[in-house]
């Protein structure tokens, strides 16, 4: 392989991560909009989807292992190689996440909490793993350390929300003549709305992983990694 086609690879790599993480984000919009409109239509097309971007993680990851196998990079090309790897994996199980969300949209049986803004937080979540991904293609260090200055606050509100989920359970008034089918679908709710927050908690985790490895992938500095 010449010089010239492994740099092509290489920015073929990284223009490929980026598409995967465009789909992601995009299966992440429609499972939000699923949960806010109730539709079941949109978020049985964010969990057929999935294999779509299980395909993308494989023939990433084949990618990735062939430029480290066949060209055996050194210095700032095994890094981008790297964190590449781990950036995909990140975006596989945000994926992951969005299908959780959809799933959740299925199953949901009423309103729950309205004072806990889930599309707030969910639209927070996406704008993160947005700039995490445009910080990997600018090389951006100051936004890869933005992104996890961010996270502190997303934190905050995640707990908050659980929190106010768990003092409206404790002073909800379950009417005496309420059937055990009943209660036991308020507490499925319940559930619903915390795994919810948990999930999108964790999405902006792995928008900070992103960070991580893309500051890493430039400057060999792995203080957000740990």
């Amino acid at each position: 392989m010449a010089r010239e086609s492994y740099q092509e690879k290489l920015e073929t790599l990284q223009d490929d991560v980026l598409y995967m993480s465009e789909v992601v984000t995009d299966r992440l919009r429609l499972a939000l909009e699923s949960m806010e409109q109730k539709d079941h239509d949109t978020a049985w097309d964010v969990i057929d989807g999935d294999d779509e971007i299980n395909q993308l993680y494989l023939d990433l990851e084949e990618d990735c292992i062939d430029l480290l196998a066949l060209q055996q990079p050194v210095a700032g090309d095994l890094r981008l190689i790297a964190s590449s790897f781990k950036i995909i994996t990140d975006l596989e199980r945000i994926a992951d996440l969005a299908v959780n969300l959809a799933e959740y949209t299925l199953d949901a049986d009423r309103d729950m909490s309205p004072e806990v803004d889930v599309q707030a937080i969910g639209n927070t979540t996406i704008e993160m793993v947005e700039d995490a991904m445009d910080a990997y293609a600018e090389e951006d260090i100051d936004a890869c350390f933005a992104v996890a200055e961010r996270d502190d606050d997303l934190d905050d509100r995640c707990r908050q929300a659980s929190d106010t989920v768990m003092r409206d359970l404790i002073e909800k008034e379950v009417d005496a003549d309420a059937d055990e089918a009943e209660v036991e679908a308020i507490m499925q709710d319940v559930s619903r709305l915390l795994l919810t927050v948990r999930d999108l908690e964790r999405i902006g985790d792995h928008a900070v992983n992103i960070s991580a490895r893309t500051v890493y992938m430039v400057e060999k500095d792995d203080s957000l990694i740990y």
